[in-house]
């Protein structure tokens, strides 16, 4: 890569031109997406400059409230969740949000009503911004059924209604990740124009990749299928070298690098958890979606993660996401489970 003509390219596809270009691809289009994905992006902005300044600005620490996960909430939690919730109503387009820091789901007042719902963590892996790693943003968008009043239903659906989902990270550098449903993109904040340029055109996951990520402390706890894989990654009977181990304990992160470099990201269900520990709806089904958009898979130990019907806005349920060939064979040990 070419630092140096790059530095000056002036044609530059910024997150707002490819969202309008997706737009024109649709003449039946009103732009109601388009202003949503806007007010999300604004919220990300927001949030990356939040978390930079957060040292600075006192903003690190306990607000001294529990959510409804029983997580203690950070100063910069609260912040988030209130900054994208003002976003998403104000942008007039939204009927129902769901955080993951609200014990009930929002239903917007009719006159700021649209079609769209929205799921989303405000600020995953809350709990590292003490220690600098990269933490972030995770958002899926739903559309509304058709007709009268907006119902808790509206959310309930399996992953593989949504129409888009993405996170961003805030780290060394702020990326968005975005699927609209038609590939995987992703933007990378340029400070000095205030503006996501696309940096990662048209992400594809390897098919097998060399790395698998999980946190090897709950192994005492694991199922069968679970601890099989993990001894094959380390053990390979076949001749073929170990995976590596990368475990960052922020998902916003073990994600990203498994989509950019390959592997899989497991966080199963264990006899401390037997649900899994990750929330359905804004968690397991955004990066779910991503994964399968980049061709790879997610998978919850019994079906397709994509298929899952929630019955609870704050569901969990385990997941094994990645490169196809990986998930492939925890799909295989346990098939082999079953059939025992």
């Amino acid at each position: 890569m070419d630092h140096a003509a790059d530095a000056y390219r002036t044609d530059l596809m910024t997150i707002t031109r490819f969202v309008l270009n997706e737009q024109c691809k649709h003449p039946e289009s009103r732009g109601d997406f388009s202003i949503l994905l806007s007010h999300i992006v604004l919220g990300c902005k927001f949030v990356c400059s939040a978390v930079n300044k957060a040292g600075l600005a006192k903003l690190i620490g306990l607000a001294g409230e529990t959510n409804v996960q029983g997580e203690e909430q950070k100063k910069l939690d609260v912040l988030s969740n209130e900054v994208f919730i003002k976003a998403l109503v104000s942008s007039g387009r939204t009927c129902i949000l769901v955080s993951e820091e609200d014990e009930e789901a929002t239903f917007v007042e009719s006159s700021k009503r649209g079609r769209y719902c929205v799921v989303f963590d405000p600020l995953d892996g809350s709990s590292n911004i003490d220690c600098g790693v990269s933490i972030g943003t995770i958002f899926g968008i739903y559309m509304v059924k058709d007709g009268g009043e907006p119902t808790l239903d509206d959310v309930l659906q399996p992953g593989k209604n949504m129409l888009a989902a993405g996170y961003c990270m805030y780290g060394s550098s702020c990326t968005l990740v975005l699927s609209t449903g038609t590939g995987v993109n992703g933007f990378t904040l340029d400070p000095s124009l205030g503006e996501f340029i696309l940096t990662h055109p048209s992400i594809k996951i390897p098919k097998k990749g060399k790395i698998y990520s999980v946190n090897e402390g709950n192994a005492k706890n694991w199922d069968g299928p679970t601890a099989k894989y993990v001894e094959k990654c380390k053990f390979p009977q076949d001749g073929s070298s170990s995976k590596s181990l990368r475990y960052i304990g922020s998902m916003v992160a073990d994600v990203h690098r498994t989509l950019l470099y390959g592997g899989i990201f497991l966080y199963p269900a264990d006899k401390k958890s037997p649900n899994g520990k990750l929330r359905v709806l804004y968690e397991v089904f955004p990066m779910s979606f991503l994964m399968e958009q980049a061709g790879g898979q997610a998978f919850t130990g019994k079906q397709r993660a994509l298929d899952l019907i929630p019955q609870k806005i704050h569901e969990r349920s385990p997941i094994f996401l990645g490169s196809f060939d990986d998930v492939e064979e925890v799909k295989a040990l346990y098939a082999a489970e079953e059939s025992m």
